[in-house]
């Protein structure tokens, strides 16, 4: 009985550009060891290949050192890699292949599909029918010589493709690389794996995408999850059972803030989130002055917890109740640049807006540290504090 491990779109060699340096090469060095955790899932669960399904790499122009990695990573599974060019990495006359077979930088058991054919595993009682990109789009089906291409009886049909199945994705991404939705039956596969759309989908019982192994978008699409495919003999239906491969879990929350009670829940879901993960977080609404320190106390705590915190207060402004007036002791001038500053915030006039947001967190945390200053000073030079004990 056949296993095999179906893995895509590892777009090895991306490059986080809306991330700091440090977070950004964390997150491009993930993409690295999910390669070798999926060689030791392929080890682990006792696979007899690992089938992957375009976009192994970001680019053509990835740097030698990226593709010595990639084929180094692969290491702890000695069984047979069957690779397929993707759209990102398509078998061009000069490509990121030819230029990793130059370098000799692929081993024996690495099968590189870099022209339509059957790559033939029979001490694994499977054959794979492979339809690489030979460029970056197509518009006709490269599944479909499939439906002519004979194998041994008695072998699994494991067709390998890298596209849009045409009518099941979402609009707007069927119409380069399209693959016939009844493929399997026309073509008499026993599975499909399939790459390019970057989460987990079942597309039937014997067609599915694996998704990407390491997440690198904020979609709510199942990614960092590999699959494991048990056939027992050809015609029958597969079992598939994924498994969760990801360092990273990238979450993206959208919050407006109306209440006091809105921040809290927003801090307890901080409080929360499961660590590492990637957070982008984009806050609208208000917040007094003792919700925004509250909430950056719980910024800065999530930043060195995550491997990134990503927060927009943009559209969150910043009102300070009449008590928190009261307590700065802003009267006279600067109870009135507080005044003009919030009257300022509040302007459709974002490049207006924004600075005065930010100046009147500025100048009310300058007044609340003063002001905390002074009681410390005061409670040094022989004030008692509320509650303390004489001697």
């Amino acid at each position: 009985m056949p296993r095999f491990l179906h893995t895509a779109d590892w777009q090895i060699g991306r490059y986080y550009s809306r991330f700091d340096n440090d977070d950004a090469v964390a997150l491009a060095e993930a993409r690295y060891t999910a390669i070798e955790r999926l060689a030791q899932l392929a080890v682990d669960e006792q696979c007899d290949a690992v089938v992957v399904a375009g976009d192994v790499f970001d680019a053509q122009t990835v740097s030698d050192r990226t593709i010595r990695r990639v084929f180094n990573a692969l290491a702890a599974f000695e069984g047979p890699w069957v690779m397929l060019p993707g759209n990102h990495d398509a078998a061009l006359a000069e490509s990121v292949w030819t230029r990793a077979q130059r370098l000799g930088a692929v081993p024996g058991n690495v099968h590189l599909a870099l022209a339509p054919g059957v790559v033939e595993l029979p001490e694994q009682a499977m054959v794979v029918l492979a339809a690489p990109l030979t460029q970056r789009h197509t518009h006709s089906d490269l599944t479909e010589a499939f439906d002519q291409w004979q194998t041994a009886p008695g072998l699994i049909r494991v067709g390998l493709a890298h596209g849009s199945v045409q009518g099941v994705l979402a609009e707007g991404i069927d119409s380069a690389n399209p693959i016939a939705p009844d493929r399997v039956e026309r073509a008499r596969l026993d599975y499909l794996a399939l790459g390019d759309w970057h989460g987990v989908k079942q597309i039937n019982p014997r067609t599915w995408y694996s998704g990407t192994p390491e997440p690198e978008r904020f979609r709510n699409n199942d990614a960092g999850v590999a699959l494991v495919v048990d056939i027992s003999g050809p015609g029958t239906e597969p079992i598939v059972t994924p498994h969760r491969i990801g360092q990273f879990e990238w979450v993206q929350w959208r919050e407006h803030l109306s209440v006091p009670t809105d921040l809290d829940q927003v801090l307890t879901r901080l409080d929360e989130l499961e660590a590492p993960a990637v957070l982008d977080l984009r806050l609208t609404g208000e917040v007094d002055l003792a919700g925004e320190r509250r909430l950056l106390q719980a910024l800065s705590v999530a930043e060195a917890k995550h491997r990134s915190v990503q927060c927009d207060r943009s559209g969150l402004s910043l009102q300070p109740t009449d008590d928190d007036i009261a307590a700065l002791n802003a009267d006279g001038y600067l109870g009135d640049v507080i005044t003009e500053l919030r009257e300022q915030q509040a302007s459709d006039d974002g490049a207006r807006a924004l600075p005065a947001r930010d100046a009147l967190a500025l100048l009310t945390g300058l007044l609340m540290d003063r002001s905390g200053a002074n009681a410390s000073a005061a409670d040094g030079n022989g004030t008692r504090v509320s509650g303390e004990q004489p001697s």
